[in-house]
């Protein structure tokens, strides 16, 4: 199927470019937009009697064009869930504003406390470390088999620089972290020394749909469409409404979603009584939220659907996985806990209408940022899937709580505390008294017991008495 993507850099938009673009597809007459993996907007076909001056706004991608890769950032994820402290959003805008020509590789920019947006599916992948405004470099070109880490610390104002630079080095076919080393050696950026590895904390998938708190005045919504077709009209409607409530960007997720952040409060009703008059559904279950599909493929959201209502009919818990649909021959890397993926038939049985068959992987310890997935089953009919599903989540829970370790670092010594750690029933959203809740002034260090009865929780604003006292070490 023919598709135009357009770029939107770091999955990052202002309601004014989005209403352009959502006008320009309404001249095509067009009905409805959808969203990529890599935080872009598709379109179903290409465009066609546009002028020319608002096409050179915007950076499209032709059908078979291989114009330009998007840059993923987790901007999308800033001030509404888990991050590094001196990751602000702001932050993220600056560092995109490096990137002034279309970068010709995958770029990842990503805070490693978020588990909303990947972290290795770039070719290029800066993850925030410990120091304020150092990141890790992790880099795997096309044509490597393995990924590796850049052997010093990037400075947040050079990450520009040093992608740049890099993408010059092509030329030169590196096939080692080290060879870029030596290529960018007399490049002037303020490195800084690697003192200890990466830690990426293991946290279940979040929710990330709805009306939720941010702050003490604001909202956040988050909003997903299962089908991922996302009315124009609508669109156009809520892009007017974000200029009346000055919201000056909006989010595009890898999940086939949006989110809109700073809804005043005062305004909170307004946008319920909008979405109510546009019956949309922002409470589906987070079963169906930790999907990702390929774009058009008719093929994998019919088997998402089957799949979703089979597991649900069971009542069967997925939470904090993800799943992922694909073709046998994907391009590219897995970034779910569970991968199904479809075989291609026999090219001598082409003529034959035969059932689709399927092989099951697994990310090591159910976190795909280990980057290394297991098969558990080949060849596997539709019907038989369920079954699989469910026997990989009974596995996921029995060993939840062992992967942490694979990522903490393993030469410092381990000691095992007890953790003051209370969970809401309703959207399952942790308060942990090592983190305290940001959001809400609550500081580090702060016991669950010793928090004001009038405290609620950050997301559903379920009442402190409903949470449920859990029970759990960490090394």
């Amino acid at each position: 199927m023919e598709l135009t993507r357009l770029i939107v850099k770091g999955g990052v938009i202002s309601p004014g470019e989005l209403r352009e673009i959502v006008n320009m597809a309404l001249e095509q007459g067009l009905e409805a937009l959808s969203f990529g993996s890599r935080q872009d907007i598709i379109f179903p076909k290409g465009f066609k009697n546009s002028t020319p001056e608002k096409i050179g706004k915007h950076h499209f991608v032709l059908p078979n064009e291989k114009s330009g890769n998007n840059i993923v950032s987790s901007y999308v994820s800033t001030d509404i869930f888990r991050n590094t402290p001196w990751l602000t959003g702001n932050k993220f805008l600056y560092i995109l504003e490096q990137f002034k020509e279309q970068p010709k590789l995958k770029v990842n920019i990503t805070d490693p406390k978020q588990q909303l947006v990947p972290l290795f599916t770039g070719h290029i992948n800066f993850i925030a470390s410990h120091h304020e405004d150092y990141w890790f470099l992790y880099v795997r070109l096309p044509k490597w088999d393995k990924m590796e880490l850049f052997p010093v610390l990037i400075y947040s104002w050079d990450i520009g620089k040093i992608y740049y630079e890099i993408e010059k080095t092509l030329q030169e076919e590196p096939d080692t972290v080290d060879m870029i080393f030596q290529l960018l050696g007399d490049l002037d950026t303020n490195n800084r020394t690697i003192d200890q590895p990466l830690n990426i904390p293991f946290y279940p998938f979040p929710y990330y749909e709805g009306m939720n708190r941010l702050g003490i005045d604001q909202y956040w919504l988050g909003l997903y469409w299962r089908n991922n077709l996302y009315d124009l009209e609508f669109l156009k409607e809520m892009c007017d409404l974000c200029f009346d409530c000055k919201i000056g960007k909006i989010c595009i997720t890898p999940w086939k979603s949006f989110i809109v952040k700073g809804i005043p409060k005062d305004r909170k009703l307004d946008w319920e009584k909008f979405l109510g008059k546009k019956g949309i559904n922002v409470r589906h279950s987070l079963l169906e939220l930790n999907w990702h599909l390929p774009v058009a493929m008719e093929w994998a959201l019919n088997l998402k659907t089957f799949l979703v209502r089979t597991l649900d009919q069971f009542d069967i818990s997925t939470y904090g996985l993800t799943f992922g649909l694909s073709d046998y021959n994907r391009d590219g890397h897995y970034f779910t806990s569970v991968v199904i993926e479809k075989n291609e038939s026999p090219k001598d049985l082409e003529s034959i209408k035969i059932r689709d068959t399927f092989n099951i992987l697994y990310a090591k310890n159910f976190d795909p940022n280990t980057k290394e997935y297991i098969v558990h089953a080949q060849d596997v009919d539709k019907l038989e899937l369920p079954n699989i599903l469910i026997e990989l989540s009974k596995k996921y829970f029995s060993e939840l709580g062992n992967s942490v370790l694979e990522f903490e670092n393993t030469s410092a010594k381990k000691e095992i505390k007890a953790q003051d750690i209370h969970q809401c029933p309703e959207c399952l959203t942790v308060y942990n008294s090592d983190y305290g809740d940001v959001i809400q002034g609550i500081e580090k260090g702060t016991l669950f017991q010793d928090l004001p009865e009038d405290y609620c929780c950050s997301l559903c604003e379920a009442q402190k008495s409903s949470f449920i006292p859990l029970t759990e070490t960490t090394v």
